[in-house]
Order: C-alpha cells, then structure tokens, then sequence
C-alpha cells in the first residue's frame, strides 16, 4: 500500500501552520484529525475527514 501525505500547508488556515503527517492513509486520516481539533479549533466531524482525505497525496509525488 502506498504511504499518504497531508501537509497543512495545503489546507485552508489562519495559523501559518507547516505540519506535514505521512503514514498509511487510515493512519494519516486519523493522526490529521486529531492534529486539526487539536490546534486548529475543529470539530471532528464527516465533513472535515473528508475535506482531509482529499488533501492527501502520495508520498512519492508530495
């Protein structure tokens, strides 16, 4: 299975963030959730998964 990358960079925030997450996509999906509630005020919600899961990219093309 090929590793997924999400970089906060790339998603809509006011916070200059520059976390990047790379791991299998179930893994990142979570660990990006937790990170978003966490220090970007969110809710974990179906809405916000999925704007993550569309953030993703292939490790080898990030």
């Amino acid at each position: 299975m090929a590793r997924k990358v999400v970089d906060c960079r790339d998603m809509p925030s006011d916070r200059g963030c520059t976390v990047t997450i790379a791991g299998e996509e179930e893994e990142v999906l979570d660990v990006a959730t937790m990170h978003a509630v966490a220090h970007h005020g969110h809710e974990d919600t179906a809405e916000l998964r999925d704007m993550i899961r569309g953030g993703l990219k292939d490790e080898s093309l990030a």
